[in-house]
């Protein structure tokens, strides 16, 4: 039988924009989810989310978060965040909007500026973990 934990799987949400080129929107390997950036997009339209940083740090979160669901995890599972933002003096209001997911015991975190896709200006990725952080039950792990 072959470990589930050295299996590479491919996460796909129908609440989060599709990928924008040729990448998959989160992996999962055993008991870890690498979630791809998400951009304030929403899922529905493609566009980005009306109201400024506000609007799109909300609406990345929320995007991350349904990846993240998809793969049986969740946003309280995050140990580790990159936030990608297009100017360093939208950090204050991004930073006041992802407190309000990231309520209690916050991921590890970087925050870079750089130039984003469609013109965004936030992109936020993640690493979390499913189920209670043991990989997996196979008898490589016992």
């Amino acid at each position: 039988m072959t470990c589930s934990c050295k299996e590479k799987k491919v996460i796909q949400s129908e609440k989060a924009p599709k990928a924008l080129g040729p990448y998959s929107v989160a992996i999962q390997l055993g008991n870890l989810v690498f979630a791809s950036g998400q951009l304030g997009l929403d899922p529905a339209s493609g566009n980005l989310a009306a109201g400024g940083i506000e609007a799109e740090t909300r609406q990345s979160l929320t995007n991350l978060k349904n990846v993240l669901e998809s793969a049986g995890s969740s946003l309280d599972k995050v140990v580790k965040t990159t936030v990608f933002l297009r100017d360093m003096a939208d950090f204050p209001r991004m930073n006041a909007v992802y407190g309000e997911f990231f309520t209690q015991n916050p991921p590890a975190r970087s925050t870079v500026q750089v130039t984003l896709p469609k013109g965004g200006a936030v992109e936020i990725d993640a690493i979390g973990f499913t189920g209670d952080g043991c990989c997996c039950d196979c008898e490589d792990c016992k």
